[in-house]
């Protein structure tokens, strides 16, 4: 079974308070098209703008590090057919976590149900996210990847503290925020995959994040 754990990108749509939504439009339309190719064959390509942290998207370490790993230095072994590990957290708004999970190597990814306000104005605002001591345990235990289906994976308050961020990017773990659709996963037993396009000289960018349960 592939259960998909990405939100829809559509035109206009918000993803961050401040940040742009996409803008779609047409290189070349289908009408147009056809004075180019044999009766009968047509095509349509078309043209998207958008900021790289739109709906479900990774962080690298160059999102936060200026010598970090862009998306196209971190290897697919961090992003792509990883074993899963989820932690329940609803009703937290500071998650802390276990220290007793095994989470080597693994994409550790933080259930909030969160998701459900995705779109609204109330998703925003008094997000969970991962508490700061949890997330320096994350780092020193060398997880594949960490993701959350909130707004953010840090608290995001107006002096702009983001130890999450630093801690993991820092170790070289991607970050996949913004996820959907974590309950329909068990607590392990899948494999995960969030891979983006190989793009040198960004650090975040949206990816067709799913899992693999048998």
């Amino acid at each position: 079974m592939i259960v998909e754990l990405s939100h829809r990108v559509v035109e206009g749509m918000t993803t961050f308070p401040g940040i742009p939504g996409p803008k779609l439009g047409v290189h070349l339309s289908r009408e147009d098209s056809r004075a180019m190719y044999a009766p009968g064959t047509e095509f349509h390509i078309g043209v998207i703008t958008l900021a790289a942290n739109t709906g479900t998207y990774v962080d690298t370490p160059f999102h936060r590090y200026a010598g970090g790993d862009d998306l196209s230095q971190v290897p697919l072994s961090k992003l792509a057919d990883l074993p899963g590990l989820v932690v329940r957290a609803a009703g937290q708004r500071v998650v802390s976590l276990d220290r007793t999970l095994d989470v080597r190597g693994r994409a550790v990814l933080i259930h909030t149900g969160w998701d459900r306000h995705f779109g609204t104005d109330a998703y925003a605002y008094g997000h969970p996210h991962l508490a700061p001591e949890s997330a320096a345990w994350l780092a020193g235990q060398g997880p594949a990847l960490v993701g959350i289906d909130s707004l953010n994976i840090d608290d995001t308050p107006p002096q702009g503290e983001r130890p999450a961020h630093s801690l993991l990017l820092r170790a070289g773990i991607p970050i996949v925020e913004h996820l959907t659709g974590l309950e329909a996963l068990p607590d392990d037993g899948f494999r995960f995959h969030a891979a983006p396009p190989l793009v040198a000289g960004l650090g975040t960018f949206p990816v067709r994040a799913y899992a693999v349960v048998p």
